[in-house]
């Protein structure tokens, strides 16, 4: 949040004076005012020693992305609270685009508190639970109320989680870190206890955090472990010998857990997806009780790995057709072992769980199962490992995974051990088309671009991507000095341009696509450079475009 906009905000008492919502609203200021990670860490464990129970069961839910879903659409949100501030519509709108948060704007415009609220942060989450099916005037009339009784601060955290957009520069180990220190909790032990499929509604901060709860521990994953990227040379790394590589597929990270002649896939997202792909649930009957698998769920159409393309036609899906189980099949590629005969592994040197993993593999392939084992490769030299990295796009992988045979299956991202080594991107240029504000501090700048690629005959701009990263500060205002001065037509918020500049687009996967406009989609697409020494006549085509799609 800007200075300017913090002119509204009264002094945070100290936690230890308040309760409830105010609680929470001051936390969430304290975190949104540092960028020190220990001072995070401080506001977090003295809220989780002062808190009341419920509330810090939310806390934990909400830092842990487990928010109440969205109860209000955002354009009554924009239209209640430019009423309630008597205020015209576009000039609530035009004070959004230049605030760039709609819960920033709302807080702003909004006449201040009459009187105290003394609600807590769990009464009114189970508020919004309950006000998701309500009718628009009883949504109206909940939040006018609240609105005019909560003070600035308050008001702010509350719309955030209306409009269920709360983020907050907290990471899942920060947030262990600090309620292992308000607990004595151990922080892997935390990790793993929250993990899983738990209600913030239902369960107990005793249940939850405290309680050495067996019961559902036969279904619960274990805290992936992440790698770091390679910045300089690989050779930096050391002996070459010490390391194994592999493939990095570019699918959904996963842990399939046999337990209890039962079968759970979890996402790395901690999201239970076992249901989405059935294909799956027959590995129980061929995998031994106690064992946990870290891996990439794959498409795997006409028995060779697919695009993430593919694979996104199955993300999301209640139900799974027969027709798209045998046009998009799913497999497991298996990395790594977490848990062999219901015994944790993951202090095992990374080689020694290999071996199992082999081992389960040797005794499985015959089958025909959607189980398939990533092949690890030792090198004599890093060169030797750059050439197979060169043969990324061809294999349908990333790069590759650099990881010490000796290393353990730590918990969260830890620089050392695991490394991942990509391949550089697929570049392409495009022509700006179109421009739309920013968000935070650009929102007073066009830095959201679309950009086009030329039909076949070079007769019109087709568009195909969209990015808003990759320029400098300097850059951006340059762009956008220009955009105001260049633009065609408005709609809302986006502007077309005239076509003339040419920019450098990265991105990291291609594949053919019915839902876009161009027919492909690119993944992770961003601004490599902007091209001043083209004309845009110079950009490529869609028929350039095309030739990258692996065959």
């Amino acid at each position: 949040m800007s200075e300017e906009t913090r002119t509204q905000q009264e002094k945070s008492p100290p936690l230890g004076d308040i309760g409830g919502m105010k609680r929470f609203a001051a936390l969430i200021k304290t975190l949104d005012s540092t960028n020190k990670t220990n001072a995070k860490v401080a506001a977090l464990a003295h809220y989780f020693k002062e808190a009341p129970d419920r509330d810090k069961v939310w806390t934990i839910a909400i830092l842990s992305h487990r928010r109440p879903p969205r109860p209000v659409n955002t354009t009554f949100l924009r239209e209640w609270a430019s009423e309630l501030a008597n205020i015209p519509l576009w000039l609530f709108e035009e004070s959004y685009h230049i605030v760039g948060d709609l819960a920033e704007t709302i807080t702003l415009v909004i006449p201040n508190a009459t009187e105290p609220s003394e609600k807590t942060l769990t009464q009114y989450l189970e508020e919004m639970i309950w006000l998701k099916k309500r009718s628009d005037e009883e949504k109206k009339e909940y939040l006018i109320e609240n609105w005019k009784i909560l003070s600035y601060y308050e008001r702010f955290v509350f719309t955030k989680l209306i409009t269920g957009g709360f983020r907050i520069g907290v990471s899942q180990k920060l947030m262990t870190r600090a309620l292992s220190k308000a607990t004595g909790i151990e922080e892997d032990v935390l990790a793993y206890k929250l993990m899983g499929n738990w209600d913030p509604a239902t369960v107990s901060f005793h249940d939850l955090v405290i309680e050495k709860d067996e019961s559902q521990k036969h279904s619960r994953p274990y805290p992936f472990y992440l790698a770091y990227a390679v910045e300089g040379e690989p050779s930096e790394l050391g002996d070459v010998s010490n390391y194994l590589a592999e493939h990095k597929w570019d699918g959904i990270r996963s842990q399939t857990i046999i337990r209890n002649d039962d079968i759970f896939i979890w996402s790395r997202g901690e999201e239970l997806v076992t249901d989405k792909y059935p294909e799956l649930h027959i590995l129980k009957d061929h995998i031994p009780n106690g064992t946990v698998i870290d891996g990439e769920l794959l498409p795997f159409p006409n028995g060779q790995i697919g695009s993430f393309n593919e694979l996104q036609t199955r993300i999301g899906r209640k139900t799974v057709s027969k027709k798209m189980l045998e046009t998009t099949p799913v497999i497991v590629k298996a990395y790594d072992i977490l848990e062999w005969e219901g015994k944790d592994v993951r202090e095992y040197a990374f080689a020694k769980r290999r071996a199992l993993l082999q081992s389960l593999y040797r005794n499985m392939s015959y089958n025909n199962l959607p189980f398939y084992i990533s092949a690890t490769m030792e090198f004599n030299n890093w060169n030797d490992m750059a050439t197979e990295r060169g043969r990324s796009r061809e294999m349908r992988s990333e790069g590759l995974m650099i990881k010490h045979k000796e290393s353990s299956y730590g918990v969260g991202r830890k620089k050392g051990d695991w490394w991942k080594w990509k391949v550089d991107p697929l570049t392409i240029d495009a022509v700006l088309t179109y421009a739309m504000r920013g968000h935070g501090r650009r929102s007073n700048l066009f830095t959201d671009y679309t950009f086009g690629l030329w039909n076949d005959d070079r007769t019109e701009l087709i568009t195909f991507a969209k990015a808003y990263s990759g320029l400098t500060d300097k850059e951006f205002k340059q762009v956008d000095a220009w955009i105001k001065k260049n633009t065609l037509e408005r709609f809302g918020p986006v502007r077309s341009v005239t076509p003339h500049h040419v920019f450098e687009i990265a991105f990291e996967g291609i594949a053919l696509s019915k839902r876009h406009k161009s027919g492909i989609a690119t993944r992770f697409p961003r601004i490599l450079r902007w091209r001043q020494d083209k004309k845009m006549e110079e950009a490529n085509s869609l028929s350039d475009l095309k030739a990258m799609i692996p065959k």
